[in-house]
């Protein structure tokens, strides 16, 4: 058996922009379990950089260890990669973005990878506003290790095995709200329409962009009573808005009633509509954001779409005001200016 796609294909395939058709952003076959949700995420990760048409090599996918950190095989197969130590992508996500700020960081982990072993990672890639994107395939269990419950599955749920989970969820869409992200969205696997432009919005937040995606296991956590399933999810989701991701380089008319669309513009032009569902809820409005999760929460409602924007972000290198060369670019000269430049830095610290 092979994983290797084959190279052919029909040759009227459409191309955008930069002339690639949607097979130059693929990665190799999946060796996932068939039907599983992350083939989709990737599947919309792949539709999302083809529609913004991004040069693959400009952009860089980094994963810990679990079944969703398997997926950067799966797309953009012509992009820079590294799979690190479970629970330890952030850091690795902080030192590439450092070292060089030109790309696109497009991290990939799950609800173990991220809110157990590796939630202290997860909580400083937060608070420092990282430029990247941050993506969660939260499916509740531990697939690779025969579904044990993780630190997201809900309260009161069962596995696969028939045992209850006595320990309240970890709620990281809420979570990364307080912690300070600037963008906090949550999506269904099976939701194509909403999860595709939440994608293109996150990739261009000048900031940690967040996106928690249900991502049912169809193996050890697709049974009854488990509120992670396809069932459950499709029942109770709620999504708080129609989102539609409108690049500049397309001019557009819309027509819509008085109060319901509200427009929030990017830093690169950029813009995300929205049509609220509810007068009381405020994606700029961090409280108002978090009370929407809590009162959905309540109503065992799964709340998805644009949850949380702050359009005037600040990135990690903003705030460290960093040079605007990256630091792999720059010379001996450059990085090491001499004595001279060392005392005058000293002197400015006494």
């Amino acid at each position: 058996m092979t994983y290797i796609r084959p190279k052919f294909r029909h040759p009227q395939l459409p191309k955008n922009n930069l002339g690639y058709t949607l097979a130059y952003y693929e990665g190799a076959l999946s060796t996932l379990c068939a039907g599983c949700g992350h083939d989709s995420i990737s599947a919309g990760v792949v539709q999302a950089c083809y529609d913004l048409n991004i040069e693959p090599h400009k952009l860089a996918k980094l994963s810990g260890i679990g079944c969703s950190s398997k997926t950067p095989a799966y797309f953009l197969s012509n992009s820079h990669g590294f799979n690190s130590v479970h629970g330890r992508m952030p850091s690795v996500a902080t030192g590439a973005n450092l070292a060089n700020r030109d790309l696109i960081y497009f991290g990939v982990s799950g609800d173990g990878d991220t809110a157990s072993i590796g939630m202290g990672q997860f909580v400083h890639a937060v608070r420092r506003n990282l430029n990247m994107v941050y993506i969660v395939m939260n499916n509740g269990c531990y697939g690779l290790t025969k579904g044990q419950d993780s630190a997201t599955a809900d309260y009161g749920s069962k596995n696969k095995s028939g045992n209850v989970n006595l320990f309240e969820s970890i709620d990281l869409a809420s979570l990364a709200i307080e912690l300070g992200a600037t963008f906090v969205a949550q999506s269904f696997s099976g939701d194509k329409a909403q999860m595709v432009p939440l994608m293109k919005a996150a990739i261009s937040h000048p900031g940690f962009a967040f996106i928690n995606i249900i991502s049912p296991c169809v193996t050890f956590n697709n049974n009854m009573g488990s509120t992670k399933s396809y069932d459950f999810v499709r029942e109770h989701v709620e999504a708080t808005s129609t989102i539609d991701f409108v690049p500049t380089m397309k001019e557009i008319s819309v027509d819509y009633k008085e109060g319901t669309v509200k427009q929030v513009k990017m830093h690169d032009g950029s813009v995300i509509s929205l049509q609220k569902l509810s007068d009381a809820w405020d994606p700029l409005d961090r409280q108002s954001a978090m009370n929407a999760i809590i009162n959905a929460k309540a109503k065992q409602e799964i709340l998805t779409g644009l949850l949380y924007l702050n359009p005037d972000s600040q990135d990690l290198h903003s705030l460290l005001q960093t040079s605007d060369k990256p630091l792999n670019e720059m010379g001996e000269k450059e990085l090491c200016p001499g004595n001279d430049a060392l005392t005058e830095i000293n002197a400015g610290l006494r």
